[in-house]
């Protein structure tokens, strides 16, 4: 009776679609003073807002996830800089710059070789990019204090597009 349970469960695990993990994460940088956050939303992340105060540090992120605006992360004060993403490109890479109380600079470069640059190029560097190759950026976390962003990382995964041009936003 073991060896048919053993067998059965043998086969059913090989007609299984193989599960491959193309998840990774970008620890965050920075302080890390203040309440936490984590963007929002279904689908790929079709457009990025970044909020400044000039000459200073990032205050707000808000990620477009295909045509809903997530949560506002931080706060909306200073200037506001966008990038929308074409049909098909994708966020590949965030680079900056951070101290131990805010991140300085975001640099947010798609998978056709255009980038947003926001704020101060001053303080340490950091850059996050996916380990899987196929991977995009899928949400932003961190921290944010009553003036701006404190600490940033970056979470990547696939996005698995299904028949027709609905989005399954699973990241196995």
């Amino acid at each position: 009776m073991f060896s048919f349970l053993f067998f059965a469960v043998l086969c059913a695990s090989c007609l299984a679609k193989p599960t491959l993990v193309h998840y990774s994460y970008s620890r965050a940088v920075g302080g890390g003073s203040g309440t936490s956050f984590s963007s929002d939303g279904q689908g790929r992340v079709t457009a990025i807002r970044v909020w400044e105060i000039s000459n200073s540090y990032i205050t707000g992120i808000q990620l477009r996830y295909d045509y809903i605006w997530s949560q506002r992360l931080g706060r909306t004060f200073g200037s506001t800089h966008e990038l929308e993403l074409f049909d098909g490109e994708t966020i590949v890479q965030v680079s900056g710059k951070y101290h131990t109380n805010y991140i300085y600079q975001l640099i947010f470069v798609t998978s056709r070789g255009r980038s947003l640059i926001v704020g101060q190029p001053t303080q340490a560097s950091f850059n996050f990019y996916p380990i899987h190759p196929d991977a995009e950026l899928r949400l932003l976390s961190g921290r944010y204090n009553g003036n701006g962003i404190t600490s940033l990382g970056a979470h990547w995964g696939v996005v698995f597009m299904e028949q027709g041009n609905s989005t399954d936003t699973s990241s196995e």
